[in-house]
């Protein structure tokens, strides 16, 4: 995977994890959301002044941007915590899990 969507992946699970929506993020920033949504999908590169604005609504420090802990898990780490967390998940959440799995089968 390339760094553009590596970093995306990090926005939007840290972007997630907050309980913020595209839009509400965006605004939080002064950016266009379809912007924040073009750099989360990796499809534009995000300059270093747009990264800081990330860091700063988010409240993370601009290293936290660059940090993929599931990127250095192992195989049979990663299974464990996939495991873990489809036991956990209701229906809704598994279909959704298996229809974007069956979407990068394409």
């Amino acid at each position: 995977m390339d760094d553009r969507k590596l970093i995306g992946q990090r926005i939007k699970e840290l972007r997630k994890a907050r309980g913020l929506s595209q839009e509400a993020l965006a605004e939080k920033m002064d950016v266009h959301p379809k912007y924040l949504g073009a750099v989360e999908r990796g499809e534009q590169n995000p300059t270093i002044d747009f990264l800081e604005k990330v860091a700063t609504a988010l409240k993370v420090d601009l290293p936290a941007l660059f940090n993929y802990p599931w990127q250095k898990m192992s195989e049979a780490e990663l299974k464990r915590k996939l495991h873990t967390m489809v036991d956990k998940a209701d229906l809704a959440r598994l279909r959704e899990v298996l229809a974007l799995m069956k979407a990068r089968e394409l």
